[in-house]
């Protein structure tokens, strides 16, 4: 939709037209359709582990799989225990005020 709106493409347009712009693409739409290979969704949930508040954005390709995510004003005990033996991992900017966390394995040594 984002790029529709950039290239001056209509909410709505007749069937002629739609049929006509899926049929012979403009560079931008096959560069964005070639972009969604499935691998990452388009849009993901994201809701704070400690309040529950919650909001959809579109995922960044640096994102690893997050065990959890918090709004980032909790204080660091009210977040879930870190198992025996995990090491965890915070990533702060994680949509509009999250930090995204990821607990792993701790290498054993």
């Amino acid at each position: 939709m984002e790029m529709a709106q950039r290239h001056g493409i209509p909410s709505r347009l007749p069937e002629a037209e739609l049929r006509e712009l899926q049929d012979n693409p403009p560079p931008w739409l096959v560069q964005s359709r070639a972009n969604r290979t499935g691998k990452r969704p388009v849009w993901v949930h994201l809701e704070c582990a400690v309040c529950g508040y919650s909001e959809a954005v579109r995922p960044k390709k640096w994102w690893p799989e997050f065990s959890f995510v918090y709004c980032g004003h909790h204080r660091t005990r009210e977040l879930p225990e870190l198992f025996l033996g995990e090491v965890r991992t915070e990533y702060e900017g994680i949509g509009s005020r999250f930090v995204g966390v990821v607990d792993v394995p701790g290498q054993a040594g």
